[in-house]
């Protein structure tokens, strides 16, 4: 408002020193154009009053208030604020919808990707998520936990395709984790009860529509199982990328010797749920992912190295390391991310655990 109230004090005085053949004060228009885009309804007339103040006064110290030239002017800049007027109240119409929209949809995608607890059971966390497209807190990217009797369950995920397109799936995939994740005693047995809810629930949603084939609607994602009373965890891969064991400065990818196809596609194959158990002591981190951090890009086109990164920050406690992958996946890229995002990093607190598994189903 100060500007702007220079800008249109600077009219009429700078008209008292111009030659008579001169008139500035059709440059009132800038600052009420400025005004209208900017601010609200009320400032935007106070700076037209404004404005025509300083016309009159241009005016009159020309002593030509009256003629036909500086009336056409007045009436002119009454019309062009109106207009300005009209405009600017439909704008903050439109803003207060939008801002209601915006608080429906974060309530609504806060309900469907809840956040992940510091702690769970005999686990730390941290996470983070990305969406690709702007304003959107969620998108074709899924995590969830569940605190089960013994053990903390967990999943993360990628849906096909990105962004806002892919909600439905991955409502699809949470309800039925959050549904099952406590109502079976072993992770294999909520893996079959997931790939089958998921692939009924995928085959309602889209039947009957022509362009699409239910069996192009899937979900890659891993199901995590850590027991409060043993130093191990259990995996079952949905063709997920492969988490990342920290220990002692080392880390392993778990690869799943015989993923299970994702989710949804169950049916297309005689499906056995491979489970890999390795051992996870206090003081040891997983770290999981989804495409959107190990498959980001640089200006060359180099993948990110997830890896190599993880290594150099390996003694981070989780809240540390997310923060660390999140800053460095941002520098790598040198821009937004073309792909959702979803990270969480977990460690293994405490001595409560007491060593009860396999030796030979345990990766060092």
């Amino acid at each position: 408002m100060a500007l702007w109230s220079v800008l249109i004090v600077a009219i009429p005085v700078a008209d008292w020193f111009l030659p008579p053949d001169i008139h500035p004060a059709h440059l009132l228009v800038i600052p009420l154009a400025l005004a209208a885009t900017f601010a609200d309804t009320r400032r935007t007339a106070v700076t037209a009053l404004l404005a025509l103040t300083a016309l009159v006064v241009a005016g009159a110290e020309r002593r030509t208030l009256t003629t036909e030239n500086v009336l056409v002017q007045m009436l002119s800049l009454v019309l062009f604020s109106a207009l300005l007027l009209i405009a600017t109240r439909l704008r903050e119409q439109h803003l207060r919808h939008l801002a209601r929209a915006r608080q429906v949809s974060e309530a609504a995608q806060s309900v469907l990707l809840r956040p992940l607890p510091r702690r769970a059971g005999a686990v730390s966390l941290a996470s983070t998520y990305v969406a690709a497209e702007t304003e959107a807190r969620i998108g074709g990217d899924l995590y969830a936990l569940v605190r089960a009797p013994g053990p903390t369950r967990l999943i993360i995920g990628d849906a096909r395709g990105k962004g806002l397109g892919a909600i439905g799936d991955i409502e699809t995939v949470l309800g039925a984790f959050r549904f099952n994740a406590h109502r079976h005693s072993t992770l294999s047995g909520l893996a079959s009860a997931l790939e089958s809810d998921v692939r009924w629930d995928l085959g309602q949603s889209h039947h009957g529509d022509p362009d699409e084939w239910p069996s192009e609607h899937f979900i890659t994602a891993a199901v995590l199982e850590i027991p409060d009373n043993q130093l191990c965890a259990r995996l079952i891969s949905f063709g997920h990328l492969p988490p990342l064991l920290l220990h002692e400065g080392h880390v392993t990818p778990l690869e799943v010797a015989a993923p299970a196809p994702p989710l949804g596609l169950g049916a297309l194959t005689e499906t056995e749920y491979a489970l890999l158990a390795f051992r996870f002591a206090p003081g040891d981190r997983l770290v999981l992912y989804t495409d959107g951090v190990s498959e980001a890009r640089d200006s060359l086109g180099s993948f990110y190295p997830l890896v190599e990164r993880v290594t150099a920050w390996a003694d981070q406690r989780p809240d540390e390391l997310v923060h660390s992958i999140g800053a460095d996946l941002r520098a790598y890229t040198g821009g937004p991310l073309a792909d959702d995002m979803a990270l969480i990093v977990l460690q293994r607190e405490g001595a409560r655990a007491r060593a009860r598994i396999p030796e030979n189903r345990w990766v060092s």
